[in-house]
């Protein structure tokens, strides 16, 4: 097992990604943004976004590379943003390329109030010979955009599933805006004709006691949605899966959604071994906790 300071299996991450191709071929991928891009899309098509270890009671504690690997690579199970783009800044980082982990405030689906906590992480990605940056976030869940982000001010720009955009925070579109902040930027995701905000943040870089604390908080508040229900999303080349307790949803690129409701608990845990890619059996508890959440309804 590796220490804490020690770098992430980079073999080991391209093969649970599906680049097995490039893992054996004996040399690290160069910091570029082909490698760059490639890295991202196939993460988010085969590590779900999941806050199962939150929901049967076990927080999130360690987001040391050591931890992360051992979970999402070695144990074949996803995590939640802190996890994700936590796992995927080591392994940038050893490339070569720069990352600077930011913080986001969830606003997606929520109504109008108070600023929300910094419960989201994303990263600020430099690649050597560029100037432009470029936002990653492998950890949004049913919106992770699927291709790294030109860190642009208000340019629409497409990716593999929809359109993403980085706009100023503009409280005449239910932005909360902090006053003693300077710049605030909000990640927008097109849904149809229209542009909904996903999350707020800053392009000022995070400690990572910041992470710990946020992770802290999202995997045991009892009013965070990881506790409280089973999550799992992840993408493909023409869709998204999402999963939130016994409702299964799928969102295609032409627009169409196909809803499902599993009626078991051996439905649940079969979609998220065969759909979603989770090792249902390294999560202690899920069985009970399932069956304890469709008897109540």
């Amino acid at each position: 097992m590796v220490a804490d300071s020690d770098p992430v299996d980079i073999n080991a991450y391209l093969r649970r990604i599906g680049l097995v191709g490039t893992a054996d071929s004996g040399e690290a991928p160069a910091p570029t943004l082909e490698t760059l891009s490639t890295l991202v899309t196939a993460h988010v098509r085969t590590i779900s976004f999941e806050g199962l270890d939150p929901y049967v009671g076990i927080p999130v504690a360690d987001l040391s590379p050591r931890a992360l690997q051992h979970k999402m690579i070695g144990r074949r199970r996803g995590g939640f943003c802190f996890e994700q783009n936590g796992l995927l800044a080591a392994v940038l980082t050893d490339l070569g390329f720069d990352v600077v982990p930011l913080a986001g405030r969830v606003v997606w689906m929520r109504e109008p109030g108070p600023m929300p906590a910094e419960t989201h992480k994303l990263l600020n990605v430099g690649v050597p010979g560029e100037s432009t940056r470029y936002l990653v976030d492998v950890g949004f869940g049913g919106c992770t955009p699927p291709n790294p982000l030109r860190f642009v001010l208000d340019e629409a720009q497409s990716t593999d599933l929809e359109d993403f955009r980085v706009t100023a925070v503009d409280p005449t579109r239910n932005h909360p805006v902090d006053p003693e902040v300077a710049e605030q930027l909000a990640m927008e995701v097109r849904i149809g004709d229209d542009w909904r905000p996903m999350y707020l943040f800053t392009p000022v870089p995070r400690p990572p006691v910041d992470s710990l604390v946020g992770a802290w908080y999202a995997s045991t508040h009892p009013s965070s949605r990881f506790v409280a229900g089973a999550t799992a999303a992840i993408a493909t080349a023409t869709s998204r899966l999402n999963l939130a307790g016994a409702q299964l949803t799928e969102h295609h690129r032409d627009g169409s959604t196909v809803k499902t409701t599993l009626g078991s608990v051996a439905e649940i845990l079969d979609v998220l071994d065969a759909r979603f890619g989770i090792d249902v059996e390294d999560c202690p508890g899920l069985v009970e906790r399932l069956t304890d959440s469709l008897a109540a309804g």
